[in-house]
């Protein structure tokens, strides 16, 4: 018994030896919280596009992408919602418009399977998320969004352009589109889930 308390003695010194060279420098601890922050920049994807007024990447106004009709007509505080689906078919697309508004289109949302999916604006006189406006032009839109936007030919208008930003980070699968007409310039814009926002002819 006399014999184990040498050995345990230097038992523990060589112990505590390996948990020394074990222990983090200190610059391997200041280097940590870099290392979990580019863990969570890949995880959450590319950062969501900043709201403009009540244009969202997730939605406008008190109406959230995903709504059912009845809950956007309930939500909705701009006065009536106009539309409705067909009866024939009440899973299709159909799209509801606030009662009133001046031409071209103030809004239009888009609903499927009875669905919010996406909504679209036509008038100079809303922001889409991250400032961009109808009658910008193309030059000027990239640089308000940092040249990360998607470049794409119209489907339709000879010399058109579509710009098409990523999808966005911000819980849902959305996307921000710009139409340009041949000279450059935004005619129209809107922002809705994937695959939705790429009907180029609404619910048509």
């Amino acid at each position: 018994m006399r014999r184990a308390a040498p050995f345990i003695a230097i038992l523990s010194l060589a112990l505590s030896a390996c948990s020394a060279e074990r222990s983090p420098s200190e610059a391997d601890v200041a280097a940590a919280p870099v290392a979990e922050a580019d863990t969570a920049d890949a995880v959450d994807g590319p950062r969501a596009i900043a709201d403009a007024g009540d244009a969202r990447m997730n939605g406008y106004g008190a109406l959230d992408l995903g709504l059912t009709a009845e809950e956007a007509r309930a939500e909705w505080t701009g006065g009536a919602l106009q539309g409705k689906p067909d009866p024939r078919d009440p899973a299709a697309c159909f799209h509801l418009s606030p009662a009133g508004q001046s031409t071209p289109a103030q809004l239009a949302f888009m609903f499927e399977n009875d669905v919010l999916v996406r909504y679209s604006v036509e008038s100079p006189d809303i922001a889409a998320p991250g400032g961009g406006k109808v009658g910008m032009d193309e030059a000027a839109i990239q640089a308000l969004y940092g040249g990360t936007l998607e470049t794409l030919p119209h489907k339709y208008v000879q010399g058109g352009k579509v710009l098409r930003s990523a999808e966005d980070g911000g819980g849902l699968p959305s996307k921000l589109v710009f139409e340009l007409d041949a000279a450059g310039k935004v005619t129209s814009w809107r922002v809705g889930m994937v695959p939705q926002i790429d009907y180029v002819e609404g619910c048509s």
